[in-house]
């Protein structure tokens, strides 16, 4: 018996074995037919073609027969924000070990889920999008995140638990599932969620110790690295030919999308004392949560949580902000909001370019 095994209180399996009355809604999106079946001929079909060639089995080519401990850290120790606590390492071995299992396996989760929310999102674009080569390529998009889904959950499976999906997740792609229009879910999904996936996938690759999840990440996120790509390829030109109030519209949606991402929790890390998925991390591990988070806001004190490893992706920073910049979406009433409500504004694009081009390795 593993350790998450062991010490999970209750699995998600038993958590979700009935609807959520509040999962099911209706939306006010429309569907578009389109009966103009010419490519083109710009970057939408291009990235099509590319979605085409790099399609992948995960059958044949992920090695699902590599056994996984999940009693051993599954990513490296050094590159682990909490590890850096001084706190932790007040704790004992066998909590440190117990937490780095459980602490893993609810980020995993958050991969899972927020696949099928991304799967889902690419799913309206494909029936509400007017273009018919992005309605082509958003039908790829939904095939990729199709086998994300299926992927983390097989993976999940071999570590025995799949914590619920965080609060604040949930919120974030139900407004933009929820939303009225098919710009805003190409904002919420290939900006924002997307781009917080490709930043957290590449830090799990550049820091991952298990042979199958680094594999299983890196085709993940050339994935991802496509869908990022779309959203400024489509959306660009499309927002510029919007008259300014609609333009505003849209940045405000941006603006309220990346503020429930901002103030989800504790910076640089997934800890939040109302997420239920984070609390039953702290209980299975036996670590008292006020001690934890005074721990935590004490290595915030310290700056700890704010700078991360060499080679790693700060997603809002390098990627989210500059996304929204370059297709218009900062503007100067909506900077002003960002500023209100603290929130940095970020639009150098090198990290984000660098990323679109499929490469696991920040600049």
């Amino acid at each position: 018996m593993t350790i998450l095994e062991s010490s999970a209180a209750k699995p998600e399996a038993d958590w979700n074995v009935t609807m959520n009355p509040d999962d099911l809604y209706k939306t006010a999106m429309n569907i578009a037919w389109s009966f103009q079946y010419d490519m083109s001929g710009d970057k939408v079909e291009d990235l099509y073609k590319r979605a085409k060639q790099n399609q992948w089995d995960s059958d044949e080519y992920l090695p699902w027969d590599t056994q996984v401990d999940p009693s051993k850290p599954l990513i490296n120790d050094r590159s682990d924000i909490y590890h850096q606590m001084p706190f932790f390492a007040k704790l004992s071995k066998s909590q440190q070990e117990t937490f780095t299992a459980h602490s893993t396996a609810q980020l995993l989760s958050q991969f899972l889920h927020g696949e099928q929310g991304a799967l889902m999102t690419a799913a309206c674009v494909t029936h509400s999008v007017p273009d018919a080569t992005a309605k082509l390529y958003a039908a790829t998009q939904t095939m990729d995140e199709a086998r994300h889904v299926e992927v983390y959950a097989r993976y999940c499976d071999k570590i025995a638990i799949v914590y619920p999906m965080s609060l604040w997740l949930k919120a974030l792609i139900d407004a933009t599932l929820k939303s009225d229009r098919y710009e805003k879910v190409m904002i919420g999904m290939n900006m924002i969620v997307e781009g917080l996936a490709l930043g957290a996938f590449n830090n799990m690759y550049r820091t991952t110790q298990c042979e199958l999840l680094k594999k299983l990440t890196f085709n993940v996120m050339r994935d991802e690295s496509r869908h990022v790509s779309f959203g400024h390829a489509y959306l660009g030109p499309v927002i510029a030919k919007l008259h300014k109030d609609e333009v505003e519209d849209l940045a405000d949606f941006a603006f309220q999308a990346v503020s429930i991402l901002a103030h989800s929790g504790t910076a640089g890390t997934i800890a939040s004392r109302v997420d239920p998925g984070f609390m039953q991390v702290l209980e299975n591990s036996n670590i008292d949560p006020d001690d934890f988070f005074k721990g935590l806001q004490e290595a915030e004190s310290m700056g700890i949580t704010q700078e991360l490893p060499p080679g790693q992706i700060h997603s809002m920073k390098d990627l989210m902000m500059p996304a929204l910049a370059r297709v218009g979406l900062l503007t100067p009433t909506v900077r002003k909001k960002y500023e209100e409500a603290g929130i940095p504004v970020f639009d150098d694009p090198r990290v984000l370019q660098e990323m679109e081009g499929g490469h696991p390795v920040a600049i």
